[in-house]
């Protein structure tokens, strides 16, 4: 761990979500995720009721909001990062979520941590393989099916690039 990671970790908290987390975990995702359904190769999952965690902020008050939250699934020895949020971005704190989350995986001997992003997603693209993910797949026209389940998924993305395809990354837990 270099002095960055360690400074990081003394400016930010990461506690497991809880049962009492889920009402606004749901209004989270509404706001930022349009639902709490997020549809990730053909599966419908709800985010505020998947296991995940808050990152909060040391020095914030006790009822501020976190500033970043994780959830994710675990299945068959894979774990998949079904949301991730960092409301503060390009300060490290993803890459403490991600870093939190390779750690759960492992101590339920997970074999990978895996995630899909959409194609107009060139920030996260950038953002997994310089943590280590690597691409795996492509999925073509697989959000023509993900808005049959989530018919609120746009039809064009960011920089207005039209979404129509979910790109598998991985990082293998070796």
């Amino acid at each position: 761990m270099d002095a960055q990671d360690q400074s990081e970790e003394r400016l930010y908290r990461i506690r497991a979500l809880e049962l009492a987390d889920r009402n606004w975990v749901a209004h989270f995702m509404d706001k930022h995720w349009g639902s709490t359904k997020i549809v990730s190769r053909g599966q419908i999952h709800y985010a505020h009721l998947l296991p995940g965690f808050a990152v909060e902020a040391n020095d914030a008050p006790d009822d501020a909001p976190p500033v970043g939250v994780l959830t994710y699934n675990i299945e068959e020895r894979n774990c998949q990062i079904i949301t991730i949020d960092s409301l503060q971005p390009n300060i490290g704190i993803g890459t403490l979520m991600v870093e939190t989350v390779k750690s759960i995986a492992r101590e339920n001997n997970c074999r990978r941590v895996w995630l899909t992003i959409t194609n107009d997603n060139l920030n996260a693209l950038r953002f997994y393989q310089k943590r280590g993910f690597e691409l795996v797949a492509v999925h073509r026209n697989e959000l023509a099916n993900a808005r049959k389940l989530k018919p609120q998924i746009a039809l064009v993305g960011q920089n207005g690039i039209p979404l129509r395809d979910e790109i598998e990354l991985e990082h293998p837990l070796r």
